[in-house]
């Protein structure tokens, strides 16, 4: 799966789904997509990524408490 930085817009190749699954993760490891060499793996904040779209990682990929703070 590819994700892509917010601030640099550079395209990351996510190593383990799982963690960016599981909401009481903070971090993936991934790849970045420079050039055309397989980069070295890197960790990334799920804060900082987005789809390639734009669009916000969800929610209960970011929080385990999601729904609380839905219903509060």
């Amino acid at each position: 799966m590819f994700l892509q930085i917010k601030d640099s817009r550079d395209l990351v190749k996510i190593v383990d789904v799982q963690e960016l699954f599981d909401p009481n993760i903070e971090i993936v490891h991934a790849q970045d997509q420079q050039g055309q060499e397989e980069q070295e793996t890197d960790i990334y904040k799920k804060e900082e990524l987005v789809f390639p779209s734009g669009e916000k990682l969800p929610l209960c990929w970011l929080n385990a408490h999601y729904r609380e703070s839905v219903a509060a």
